[in-house]
């Protein structure tokens, strides 16, 4: 009878063995059909903003493009001319600005622009009355271009 006994044992240990080791099958996602869930896809990258130069030269401001169409843009901005300057886009979007800039100075700021007419100028004290300003229509031809 003894040796029925340790029979007896070591089959009910092997197969508590067996269940223990399909449970943790079950439990971590094994058996039929139940493969590791797929990664979720990532998210499709935002569209990149496009680049913009405004040279800000004495009483004038020169921008690297003519044509804008709604979008996010970021614009640099570099001090060109002899006096602090900066930029601000006032339209629709909202508004934005550079930090005033010394001589030789550049800065950069991101702007989402919507359709519709944009004053550009330099907010510096009196430069706007001094010609340092301009108008772009988003969406639609710019000053007659």
């Amino acid at each position: 009878m003894t040796r029925t006994r340790t029979t007896r044992t070591a089959r009910v240990g092997l197969g508590l063995a067996a269940g223990a080791l399909a449970g943790l099958s079950a439990a971590c996602g094994g058996g039929a059909g139940n493969g590791p869930a797929a990664p979720a896809a990532p998210p499709p990258p935002a569209p990149a903003a496009t680049q913009v130069s405004a040279d800000l030269g004495d009483f004038h401001i020169a921008l690297s493009q003519k044509t804008f169409k709604a979008g996010a843009y970021s614009f640099t901005v570099k001090n060109t001319g002899h006096h602090e300057h900066a930029l601000e886009v006032e339209g629709p979007g909202g508004e934005k600005s550079s930090p005033t800039l010394a001589p030789g100075e550049s800065g950069t700021f991101d702007i989402t622009l919507k359709d519709g007419t944009y004053e550009l100028y330099c907010p510096v004290d009196g430069h706007k009355d001094l010609g340092m300003k301009t108008e772009i229509t988003v969406g639609g031809a710019v000053n007659g271009y």
